[in-house]
């Protein structure tokens, strides 16, 4: 099944960046990373230093907006039909994307370029969104089907499956593997399950 586009911003000030930003990932992929420096960027992206430096302050903090932009999903969650099988795909997904050679050199370059936090919060929000529109469909079938199925809040995926992640993929990468991400999954919402039982179980008695 198709997935969705996520909508970007428009306006000029959003063209200069995307300009900027493919300036950067063309002159990395032919000459290396060590090649780019302020002016060559400007000169393939056509507009000048100034720009740059204004915009960006420095070339770190402007390889850390690419980063930040190159981690943006693009698409919703693939949607398989239950919450278990589209948070394990996801988780799967975050993990293979995240810890891939790329991957970390974009979490690398966020955070290196990243002072006072915004560039970590930001990723942390596209993971936020997108977990977000996971857990709503289970509304959409609960109203459209009448489905029940236990569901944490996002925060709490955040605390229990993302967090963890990252932090294996940052300190302890080797051996990481899609079963990690999938065991993640299956321990919170056997929880989740166990806790939404627990409730009704303790409704019915006071019936």
């Amino acid at each position: 099944m198709s997935r969705k586009q996520m909508v970007r911003p428009g306006g000029r000030s959003a063209r200069v960046q995307a300009a900027v930003h493919t300036a950067v990932r063309e002159i990395a992929a032919e000459q290396g990373r060590d090649a780019l420096t302020v002016p060559l960027v400007a000169q393939r992206a056509g507009v000048t230093p100034s720009t740059i430096y204004r915009r960006w302050g420095d070339l770190q903090e402007l390889l850390s907006d690419v980063a930040v932009e190159r981690l943006r999903p693009e698409t919703e969650p693939e949607r398989l039909g239950d919450l278990r099988s589209d948070l394990t795909a996801w988780a799967e997904q975050f993990l293979d994307e995240m810890s891939s050679p790329s991957g970390r050199a974009y979490i690398r370059d966020a955070l290196l370029g990243d002072p006072d936090g915004s560039n970590a919060g930001q990723c942390s929000a596209y993971a936020a969104e997108q977990v977000d529109v996971i857990l709503a469909r289970v509304l959409d079938r609960e109203d459209r089907d009448g489905r029940e199925e236990a569901a944490p809040d996002v925060e709490t995926v955040m605390d229990r499956v993302v967090a963890p992640l990252m932090y294996r993929i940052l300190f302890r990468p080797a051996g990481l593997e899609p079963a990690y991400a999938r065991r993640l999954v299956a321990d919170l919402l056997g929880e989740a399950e166990g806790e939404r039982k627990g409730r009704a179980e303790g409704e019915a008695d006071q019936r």
